[in-house]
């Protein structure tokens, strides 16, 4: 999970765009936007953190705090 690549996306795509980059990637089709990463999986994880992120802004969260949250879901979900 690479920070930059997610507030790239973060800023530079709407919601609805994030979304159908999601739908795009699951069904392994390219997506519409460009996505950086290593590999399939990278790049899913930056359009899932970018849209929890975006999701998270439109409640009043700033970018910081939603990245932390993101952050935090990731490490508890994995321990």
């Amino acid at each position: 999970m690479q920070i930059p690549v997610i507030k790239k996306l973060v800023e530079h795509y709407s919601l609805a765009q994030l979304q159908s980059a999601e739908e795009a990637m699951l069904e392994e089709q390219k997506p519409a936007i460009e996505v950086e990463g290593k590999d399939e999986g990278e790049c899913l994880t930056h359009v899932l953190a970018s849209i929890y992120i975006k999701e998270r802004m439109e409640q009043g969260v700033a970018f910081n705090q939603a990245l932390r949250d993101f952050s935090q879901r990731v490490r508890n979900s994995i321990s």
